[in-house]
């Protein structure tokens, strides 16, 4: 229990330090809200009007009064209005969150697919040609900008095939096939070598050696005894993506038109739309540590001796 609030105190403080400099940086960043909100709305910015519409968006309070304001009301489930759509933040972030959610779903799929066979395929056939194959391919992935080989897929199984849509103004299952695959690509290209390298450090274990000499077959060695044991290096990067995968990919969001929360901070950064601003950076910061906090449980479920030594320290 007592660790338990102790990571709790941790998440608290680095959620309000995230928040204060993430605040510092929209103050002093360079335009006006209130004159991108005048004119968004085609209205005569004179100095009355401005001064009036700072006036009721709270900017021409101290920084200081602004921040704790907008803290007050985060303490209170309130994360304020958006100055762009005239709506709640938190609603705001529940819409682009649904095509997020369903893109990262997505993408984790195809990258287990693809990286999992993979790495075990080369491992298995250390130094050999599917070894060199597959090690060749993985530098190429790696090196690849994701968002340039976005724009390939697109123009060529999107525009020259005609196969799935160019852009995406709502979340389909057709329209997620080639942003999720494209971000699967570029994040198998490290999986893969990860896996390799894990499996191949198994594989000489004593262990998989006494296996062998009892006359067990390979492949019951590797799926029953290797695999549960490479799973746990495995999971702190599945974490990390998955983590980087809900904080929003905006350039592949914003490369083919997908409506995730990337694609809408974009555009809330544009527009100078700090509440929304803040309520971004407020939701990666939250998915982040909650990532973490999961991937230190997993550790504790998967490995007999974590949870012995977590017994012993409650005890204690």
């Amino acid at each position: 229990m007592k660790r338990f609030w102790k990571k709790l105190a941790e998440m608290l403080v680095t959620l309000l330090g995230v928040t204060f400099l993430t605040f510092c940086l929209s103050v002093l960043a360079p335009g006006d809200p209130a004159a991108m909100v005048l004119e968004a709305g085609d209205h005569i910015v004179s100095e009355e009007l401005l001064a009036q519409t700072r006036h009721e968006m709270g900017l021409d309070q101290p920084f200081l009064v602004q921040y704790g304001r907008w803290l007050g009301g985060v303490a209170h489930g309130d994360l304020g209005l958006s100055y762009s759509a005239k709506k709640p933040v938190a609603e705001k972030l529940m819409e682009g969150s649904t095509g997020t959610f369903f893109l990262a779903a997505v993408t984790v799929c195809f990258m287990l697919i693809i990286s999992l066979p993979l790495g075990i395929w080369s491992a298995v056939h250390r130094n050999w040609l599917p070894d060199y194959l597959v090690r060749v391919g993985s530098f190429i992935g790696v090196s690849m900008p994701n968002f340039w080989l976005g724009l390939i897929l697109l123009y060529v199984f999107g525009l020259k095939l005609g196969l799935f849509p160019i852009t995406s103004s709502s979340v389909t299952a057709k329209g997620v096939v080639l942003p999720a695959l494209t971000l699967a690509i570029y994040q198998s290209a490290k999986y893969v070598r990860q896996v390799r390298t894990v499996i191949l450090d198994e594989l000489h274990q004593d262990y998989v050696v006494g296996a062998r000499a009892r006359g067990i077959s390979e492949r019951r060695i590797l799926y029953l005894h290797i695999l549960p044991n490479a799973l746990l290096p495995l999971i702190t990067l599945l974490g990390m993506s998955i983590g980087w995968l809900l904080g929003g990919v905006a350039v592949i969001e914003v490369v083919f038109s997908w409506p995730g929360i990337g694609n809408m901070a974009v555009h809330a950064i544009t527009m100078r739309d700090y509440p929304l601003v803040e309520g971004f950076v407020l939701w990666i910061a939250i998915v982040y540590m909650v990532i973490n906090a999961l991937v230190d449980l997993s550790y504790a479920y998967l490995d007999p001796r974590l949870r012995r030594s977590i017994g012993k320290g409650g005890e204690a």
